[in-house]
């Protein structure tokens, strides 16, 4: 059951003092734990301070409750805004017909420019279906100074990458760390091969059931992967390894970088790590030419089909476009505004990733978000299982497919 907060900011005698009748905004919410409800509180007192004809009444649901919540209210009892995510993550609203497209709000707000990056996650069927506002980046974390050490640039292209895995593995130093026991830290590797063996579209094609898995585009990626799995340049017994668990590794100088989200940054500085040891480089490139594209979770809002109040509801978006306010609320949020003229964040880490998600081609919502439960689970218990056994890839892409044949009914 969701906790309902009505933030009126004194709506009443607005009301008496304009001698308008104030509107309503129905809010349904899964941003309820302290700092995303901080910020979305920031944002509605804002958006009502520049509406105040517009009262907004925020319903708060628990974050695991709100997934399944979300499939009964744009059905039945449908509230003006609600929370979710981009990228194939609301293909099924989408297609069932209830979310309303908003391309107007795109073109009256120029989102198309300011947005630009997060463009291609939020069109389906030709047409925009929300306004996105939050999202963070993922890349190799490394040890600068270890590769001073040893010599080392950061790499940029794939051959300069096996290099320098070569060169720490010989000198002790295992190149990769990572703790694949939860499976999800293993689809970060396929979706950055894919995306940069493949690029955006088949990626987007494959975990929407549109490609198969025994094309050989996705054997091509595993091949590349095989090139860091058999030299065993990931760390030992990783499968029995949370994505924690192998952090002390990076922080003790055991292993040099490490994929991960953004999110690991504050691990690795509280087991000592300092700026000048830890530095950020984008995934690289792989297959020339193929545009860049990133793993970015992105978080969006949207406006159910059956919705009461559009009208108020599409100048909620246009207030949450804005770049002031998306850089506010990333504040709090400790993550990345979407909007590429919103101030840069102060963290050296963040701009990076601000930089590279706003310059990006598109962006990937990552495996488990882009792909239905069943695939998603299937798929990431077969790259995690690549990992360990890489000889047995043939078996592997043959109960991918088998799978996929099931999942996208």
């Amino acid at each position: 059951m969701g906790i309902s907060y009505t933030a009126t900011l004194g709506a009443a005698a607005i009301m008496l003092a304009t001698n308008v009748s104030a509107g309503e905004i129905v809010f349904n919410s899964d941003m309820s734990w302290p700092q995303s409800k901080k910020a979305l509180e920031r944002i509605v007192d804002g958006f009502q301070k520049a509406n105040p004809g517009i009262t907004v009444k925020v319903n708060y649901f628990d974050n695991e409750g709100y997934k399944s919540a979300i499939r009964n209210f744009l059905t039945a009892d449908a509230p003006d805004l609600v929370n979710w995510f981009a990228g194939n993550r609301m293909a099924p609203f989408v297609k069932a017909g209830l979310f309303e497209p908003v391309d107007d709000v795109w073109a009256a707000n120029g989102l198309d420019e300011s947005l630009k990056s997060a463009a291609s996650s939020m069109t389906m069927d030709g047409k925009k279906w929300g306004v996105p506002y939050t999202y963070y980046q993922w890349g190799i974390y490394y040890r600068k100074d270890i590769f001073a050490e040893h010599g080392l640039t950061p790499p940029k292209t794939w051959d300069e990458l096996i290099a320098a895995c070569e060169k720490l593995n010989a000198a002790g130093i295992k190149p990769f760390a990572i703790g694949t026991k939860a499976l999800w830290p293993a689809a970060g590797w396929f979706d950055y091969l894919d995306l940069r063996v493949n690029g955006y579209e088949f990626h987007m094609d494959l975990t929407s059931g549109r490609a198969s898995y025994t094309d050989p585009k996705v054997k091509a990626v595993f091949d590349k992967w095989a090139e860091l799995v058999k030299p065993g340049y990931f760390i030992d017994n990783h499968a029995a390894l949370d994505w924690q668990d192998a952090i002390p590794l990076i922080v003790q100088g055991k292993a040099a970088m490490y994929l991960m989200g953004n999110f690991a940054v504050a691990n690795m500085k509280e087991g000592g790590l300092t700026e000048d040891q830890l530095g950020y480089l984008p995934f690289p490139e792989m297959t020339p030419g193929v545009p860049r594209a990133e793993d970015a979770p992105t978080n969006t809002i949207h406006i159910p089909a059956a919705a009461k109040n559009k009208e108020d509801a599409k100048k909620f978006l246009a207030y949450l476009a804005q770049p002031e306010v998306q850089a506010e609320a990333n504040v709090i949020l400790g993550q990345l505004p979407v909007n590429s003229k919103s101030k840069r964040p102060d963290d050296v880490y963040l701009q990076a990733g601000f930089e590279l998600l706003s310059s990006a081609h598109g962006l990937a919502q990552f495996y488990d978000r882009d792909a239905p439960a069943d695939m998603a689970k299937v798929g990431m218990e077969g790259f995690q299982e690549f990992m360990v056994k890489p000889d047995r890839i043939d078996g592997i892409l043959a109960n991918l497919e088998k799978m996929r044949g099931r999942a996208y009914k």
